[in-house]
């Protein structure tokens, strides 16, 4: 199958990876030139602009769009729209919040064009192991692009499907990033517990282990704990500083704005911005109301 490609970074150049490798003929045109290279060496057609990428691909054209979410997606599914024709199908892969997403759709739709969103996990590890494919968008659209899906999945048969109309994929992924959000700082809490007990001088590394096995808990994070755990236990190379893409923002958010209560998935939230401000002043207030009421001791710095 023939697909434009716009954005070639880590993931989106890992996605055009895998479907060369599939078989598919791809057109690659990224800001950067020397992404572009890299995706002809891999053997794609480059493109010099999104006018060319357009230009080089024949009707019924499909553009995947893998750039940052906010402006930089606007702005190239604007620009595309203004060079597609009715039939061709917009794919928006990044992680648009849904509602832009649904907008999109709306605006794309009254002109004919098609556009699917697709919520992508699999990080790195996608060019390997396949990745997890969230599909939303009209279903005749979706069923056209199956061969492009069954290729980046795990397998044909398993890892993605269409989720619901526009906007359904990246609502699904930003929940599925409101999950990840809450496991993750479950994983972080229980091993600071037992890295804080001294007295019995326990192998984090040799505990995740275990548990990789037969334990409840076991998942794909845990693998993942496992390698960053055998480097170096104490990680002290690592600063405690946590960023956020934004999807849990939006998780919360969505949460709140439909009345479920989702306390695990905003507390970890909290905890990640809490991470950032080496100068809390929070707690310096904490600490002087402390030894206003009580008298309690204040740490000087």
């Amino acid at each position: 199958m023939q697909l434009g490609m716009i954005g070639l970074g880590r993931m989106g150049g890992n996605m055009t990876t895998r479907l060369l490798q599939g078989g598919h003929q791809l057109v690659a045109f990224d800001p950067n030139p020397e992404a572009v290279k890299t995706a002809a060496a891999s053997g794609a057609r480059p493109a010099t602009s999104i006018e060319d990428l357009v230009g080089q691909l024949q009707a019924p054209r499909a553009v995947w769009v893998m750039v940052p979410s906010g402006d930089a997606t606007e702005k190239t599914v604007q620009t595309l729209a203004g060079l597609l024709a009715k039939g061709d199908t917009i794919i928006d892969g990044g992680n648009s919040n849904y509602k832009d997403t649904v907008r999109r759709g709306a605006e794309l739709e009254a002109k004919g064009l098609h556009y699917v969103d697709v919520g992508t996990s699999g990080g790195i590890w996608g060019l390997k192991e396949g990745y997890s494919l969230m599909v939303g968008g009209e279903k005749a659209a979706v069923e056209h692009l199956r061969p492009l899906f069954e290729t980046l999945a795990p397998a044909a048969d398993r890892g993605w499907g269409r989720v619901g109309p526009s906007g359904a994929g990246h609502f699904t992924k930003m929940v599925h990033n409101g999950i990840e959000y809450g496991m993750m700082q479950s994983y972080a809490e229980g091993f600071a517990i037992m890295k804080k007990k001294e007295a019995f001088h326990l192998n984090l590394h040799q505990i995740s282990q275990i548990w990789q096995h037969g334990s409840v808990v076991r998942s794909w994070l845990l693998d993942l704990t496992v390698d960053a755990l055998a480097h170096d236990q104490d990680l002290k190379d690592i600063a405690p500083y946590v960023s956020d893409s934004g999807e849990g923002r939006w998780t919360v958010a969505e949460a709140i704005e439909l009345d479920v209560a989702a306390p695990v998935i905003t507390l970890s939230l909290i905890t990640r911005l809490r991470s950032r401000d080496s100068e809390s002043y929070a707690d310096r207030l904490l600490a002087a109301m402390r030894n206003q009421f009580g008298g309690h001791a204040i740490k000087k710095q």
